[in-house]
């Protein structure tokens, strides 16, 4: 499979954010602010010199939440392509959950609360493999509440 040259502005958006990350960037930074303080003195802490920094770290900020949502988004879509294929290779796991993305945060509430209700039930079993699904860990835990009561456990 050939791999296909990526666009500009995600090539970009990776390799800056990749060295924004790293130690260089760090102390480039670092000095460019010691640079600026030094030269309070020699500019008299004027309205200019103080212009000079809010207004360079403001555009700095303003184009870094683009590149950094963007190197976000792609790492974001990476790691739900590989839990949609552990899902898909998993024999127990529910293909339902393969597309929870693009559910609503209601939906996702909902479902939320449907594996605090599992979760509940294979405490209550004593083992959190035993059921994967909520209509088997109700009846499983039914039946067995309902031994307990006759007697027979």
């Amino acid at each position: 499979m050939e791999k296909k040259k990526d666009p500009f502005f995600e090539r970009m958006s990776t390799k800056i954010t990749a060295w924004t990350g790293s130690s260089k960037a760090f102390v480039t930074a670092f000095l460019i602010i010691l640079i600026w303080v030094v030269t309070g003195p020699l500019f008299k802490y004027s309205d200019t010199w103080q212009l000079v920094i809010n207004t360079s770290t403001t555009i700095v900020t303003f184009l870094m939440v683009f590149v950094i949502q963007k190197s976000q988004n792609k790492e974001s879509k990476a790691v739900q392509l590989k839990l949609n294929e552990l899902i898909a290779a998993s024999k127990q796991a529910s293909n339902r959950m393969v597309d929870i993305e693009d559910l609503t945060e209601l939906e996702m509430d909902v479902l939320h609360k449907y594996y605090q209700k599992l979760s509940e039930l294979s405490k209550a079993e004593g083992d959190i493999h035993k059921s994967h699904s909520i209509d088997a860990a109700v009846i499983l835990h039914k039946s067995q509440k309902f031994q307990r009561l006759d007697g027979q456990k």
